[in-house]
């Protein structure tokens, strides 16, 4: 009897192991993750060490070798320079000066956040990793954004078409620019291309689709306007849009480091510029395209080199090649037809829509803040119980790696009892809770989140 009772225990324990070893290589392969999920890893860890390894070499080269300088100072300078007029021509070979910014602003922004703005949180209080990185992330954006909003700003005050928007269509096509303005388009083009890369290489948020979808739109906008020789209105468009994510950061890094009273007093600064930069200003500029640029505009092609201009003459009435000929052959035939007028504005359109939709949910955190409550209190509702259930599974997981008890389903049975916490509380509060999840991700962005410990 003593031996089978042994021998059952021995079965027991057998199936407790092997359930164990199942679990834990679920949890392995899941973690593991496919070859992509390697090489991101691989890419998020080694920036600092990309970026570096990448632009030393080319600058020693470009340095001591003098043959290689032909290919090197396409890296490292501005391409297209013309003596005559002192400023300088748009090229493919623009890409390469792109490609390096995007590698240098990599390794910066790696190496702010891992040595300078994660210490920084640590020493201002902020003890969760997700909050450091949070920090980070946003303390890298309001640096970017000290430095170039200013920047822009003083480049359009410095402009013939500040505060005149029928400036910004006279003498189209202009196929040269001053080198600053040169060199600040094609700086903000590899910054949002490195908001690309990052967002791929870095631990995918809820939103990954909608930011993925944006930094698109912004580069292809960007990129449009620089081979359409549009870049006063670009220039214009990002000065309105930069503002903004100046402010943004800082109420953000505010928050986490517990500065909730002046984060609402940032977050009344942001509503007012909000306002004005994104449903005066802006809105401005697109009826000046709608109704200044085909005034400015009534032939709509040209081709030809700066300073050996031809035209104008009318757009081809076969065929589309010629929508592409500004991408493929910078001195060839640019033509700025209603068509490709109406394409531009349907974009920049289409961002009012979404900016509405935003200024909606912004409205609502301001009644709150009107009614007495904090920027940060209405949004307590929506990110207590994520919070809460988050750490329950952290809590849970950590006891069946430490007990060892893998058989025992806890996970199971702590999300029946918060879902069971959160169904009672949607009840009572008269919200339903998937509605919850569809605004955290939009509030996560405009509000001064609460700091739950």
């Amino acid at each position: 009897m003593g031996d089978s009772n042994a021998d059952v225990a021995h079965l027991e324990r057998a199936s407790v192991e092997l359930r164990a070893n199942k679990t834990k290589s679920r949890k392995a392969k899941k973690k593991e993750g496919g070859r992509l999920d390697k090489v991101a890893q691989w890419l998020f860890e080694n920036q600092t060490g990309l970026a570096f390894h990448t632009v030393a070499p080319l600058l020693l080269a470009h340095i001591c070798l003098p043959a290689a300088r032909p290919f090197t100072s396409k890296f490292l300078e501005l391409s297209y320079y013309n003596p005559n007029t002192g400023k300088y021509g748009a090229g493919h070979d623009d890409l390469c000066f792109v490609a390096l910014c995007v590698v240098v602003c990599i390794g910066i922004r790696a190496a702010l956040m891992r040595h300078v703005l994660s210490p920084l949180g640590r020493h201002w209080g902020i003890n969760k990793t997700k909050d450091v990185t949070r920090f980070a992330e946003q303390g890298f954006m309001l640096t970017y954004y000290v430095v170039f909003w200013p920047f822009g700003m003083y480049l359009y005050y410095k402009a013939p078409y500040y505060l005149n928007m029928k400036e910004l269509w006279t003498n189209w096509p202009q196929r040269e620019l001053d080198g600053i303005m040169k060199a600040y388009i094609l700086a903000q083009w590899a910054y949002w291309v490195q908001q690309v890369i990052s967002v791929n290489i870095e631990a995918q948020r809820k939103d990954y689709v909608e930011m993925l979808v944006h930094h698109a739109i912004t580069l292809s906008l960007i990129a449009a306007s620089y081979a359409y020789h549009q870049t006063r209105v670009g220039h214009l468009i990002l000065v309105l849009m930069d503002v903004i994510e100046l402010i943004f950061p800082l109420a953000k890094c505010l928050k986490y480091i517990g500065f909730t009273t002046l984060c609402d007093v940032v977050f009344g600064v942001f509503l007012f510029v909000w306002v004005w930069t994104r449903h005066v200003f802006y809105l401005m500029t697109c009826w000046s395209v709608y109704h200044d640029l085909p005034k400015a505009v009534e032939i709509p092609c040209f081709r030809g080199t700066p300073g050996a201009i031809e035209g104008p003459f009318p757009a081809p009435t076969e065929g589309w090649s010629h929508l592409l000929e500004p991408f493929k052959d910078p001195a060839g035939t640019v033509c700025f037809t209603d068509g490709v007028r109406r394409g531009f504005l349907t974009f920049l359109l289409a961002l009012e829509v979404v900016i509405c939709a935003w200024s909606f949910f912004i409205i609502r955190v301001t009644v709150r803040v009107l009614k007495g409550a904090s920027a940060e209190d209405v949004r307590s509702d929506v990110e207590a119980e994520e919070t809460e259930v988050e750490y329950y599974e952290e809590e849970v997981e950590a006891v069946e790696e430490d007990v060892g008890v893998d058989s025992i389903d806890l996970k199971a049975w702590e999300r029946r009892n918060a879902k069971k916490h959160m169904g009672s509380k949607a009840t009572a509060s008269g919200v339903r809770v998937r509605s919850r999840g569809d605004r955290k991700d939009f509030l996560d962005r405009i509000g001064c989140e609460k700091q739950i410990d």
